[in-house]
């Protein structure tokens, strides 16, 4: 979903770099993979064809957090719509 955003924060030696893959457009989604010792990020379209890919080592990886793009209230969750 467009907004979808993965941080990955990487050790590099004496520092550390942060890494974001975004969902750019409608559609699209992030899958996270971890396998073999390598974490993979993908931007994917609605087909699955990938878009963009991010590689890292898993070791070192030190967090790798997902931010879903906040939902929109449905009508009856809305503050100050009552339905009765």
């Amino acid at each position: 979903m467009k907004g979808d955003r993965v941080e990955i924060v990487v050790d590099a030696g004496d520092t550390t770099r942060t890494y974001d893959v975004v969902a750019t457009r409608a559609g699209r989604r992030v899958e996270v993979s971890i396998g073999r010792g390598v974490v993979e990020v993908v931007e994917v379209t609605r087909s699955g064809s990938p878009v963009r890919t991010a590689r890292f080592m898993a070791s070192r990886v030190l967090a790798l957090v997902e931010h879903p793009v906040a939902a929109r209230p449905l009508d009856d969750e809305r503050e100050g719509s009552s339905s009765d």
